[in-house]
């Protein structure tokens, strides 16, 4: 192994009592702890390595056992806490607002606004929560009471907050509570966070309007809060779209899918 077996094999703890751990991941996660009668540290990582590596390839595995599978292999992006950089620096100005959603995991929020014109920065974060300065670790075990989110800072004479509600609601399952495709968890619930009370009345305007047009089968849950302290998240989350590109695109392709599904399923 590339990495420490030892702090992996703590990892590997931790991920098992993960609440966003699915079932069959944490399966497989006590299966290799089990190992350590017959196999060397080492050889347990090994065996994990190849048994969720069919999974892995098919983008199939939750955020933090993924992370922990490209640790595994000696892929995984070295944490750390500096100063957020983002592709595009950020000069304050008059006409400079900001947006704040939750829509799961905040890999997949970040493209679909930074693309857009009027667009200054799209910083992923954490916000929703009681605790100062929460890391990654501590708001995927859902210690915190964050939810992933980013923070969209626009230029208001390019491009509304109203535009950027309406491309929010194509972005998300706003019938799940409980986390979005297959992010699942607290952290990962669909909030949309406003900063004073026209952001408010625009956003209750909106989900009124995904209400009354009857698109959906089940209750519509997506939550509108006040904005808090938003903290932004670790460097190596920011811009994941374009460190990562063609892992960005593996998860891009499984989330418009479901979409798609769900849009097909809920017109007949």
């Amino acid at each position: 192994m590339k990495s420490n077996s030892e702090d992996l094999l703590r990892e590997l703890y931790n991920l098992i009592i993960n609440p966003a751990t699915r079932d069959w991941e944490r399966h497989l996660l006590v299966q290799a702890k089990d190992n350590h009668q017959q196999l060397s540290p080492t050889g347990q990582l090994k065996q994990l390595e190849a048994d969720l590596r069919p999974l892995a390839i098919r983008d199939n595995l939750t955020p933090d056992v993924m992370d922990f599978y490209l640790a595994i292999t000696g892929n995984a992006p070295t944490p750390t806490r500096t100063t957020v950089t983002t592709s595009r620096p950020t000069v304050a100005s008059p006409h400079e607002e900001r947006a704040v959603f939750a829509g799961g995991c905040f890999w997949c929020m970040v493209e679909p606004f930074d693309q857009r014109p009027g667009i200054n920065a799209v910083i992923s974060g954490y916000t929703g929560g009681s605790w100062e300065q929460p890391t990654y670790e501590q708001v995927s075990g859902q210690y915190t009471g964050h939810v992933e989110a980013v923070e969209i800072k626009y230029d208001a004479r390019e491009i509304s907050y109203q535009e950027l509600v309406d491309i929010y609601w194509q972005l998300i399952d706003p019938t799940d509570r409980f986390g979005q495709i297959n992010d699942r968890g607290s952290q990962y619930r669909p909030v949309i966070f406003y900063a004073d009370q026209s952001q408010l009345a625009i956003a209750q305007a909106s989900k009124q309007a995904v209400i009354d047009a009857q698109r959906y089968q089940k209750p519509i849950v997506v939550a509108i809060e006040p904005l808090q302290q938003f903290w932004p998240a670790e460097n190596y989350h920011q811009d994941f779209y374009r460190k990562q590109p063609r892992r960005y695109q593996r998860l891009k392709k499984t989330h418009d899918r479901y979409l798609h599904w769900l849009k097909f399923k809920n017109k007949f």
